[in-house]
């Protein structure tokens, strides 16, 4: 049987596909954590229905750049990402999209509270 063939006949099998809150947790966290720049056991992510559709819910702190190292050189910012709104709002699109895409799930909206700062070294690696 041929890759197609294997595809064509699996999507005709009747049964349901679901993927577990806790998956999909886990997901949003992993998302986040790459667009924010820190590890993804520091984020909290809930869930809420929103018309039929997933409302997910951010909280998390974001990596930005040491103060005396941005008042050395000011385009240590752009090295991270920008201004700290500018990548909250990038992380909303980028979670949103990477979440629909890998679960298949219908997500409405994303919102995102930043809720600390960790300082690190160096911009962040995309």
């Amino acid at each position: 049987m041929s890759v197609a063939e294997a595809v064509d006949y699996t999507t005709s099998l009747a049964g349901h596909n679901r993927i577990s809150t806790q998956a999909l947790t886990s997901l949003a966290r992993a998302a986040a954590a790459e667009a924010l720049g820190v590890e993804a056991h520091d984020i909290r992510a809930d869930w809420a229905d929103d018309d039929g559709l997933l409302a997910l819910s951010i909280v998390a702190p974001i990596s930005v750049p040491a103060l005396t190292e941005v008042l050395r050189d000011p385009q240590r910012v752009q090295g991270f990402g920008g201004s700290i709104w500018d990548r909250a709002v990038a992380a909303k699109a980028f979670v949103l999209e990477t979440v629909t895409r890998l679960s298949g799930s219908q997500l409405s909206r994303v919102d995102i509270r930043i809720s600390g700062a960790h300082v690190t070294e160096g911009g962040r690696v995309q």
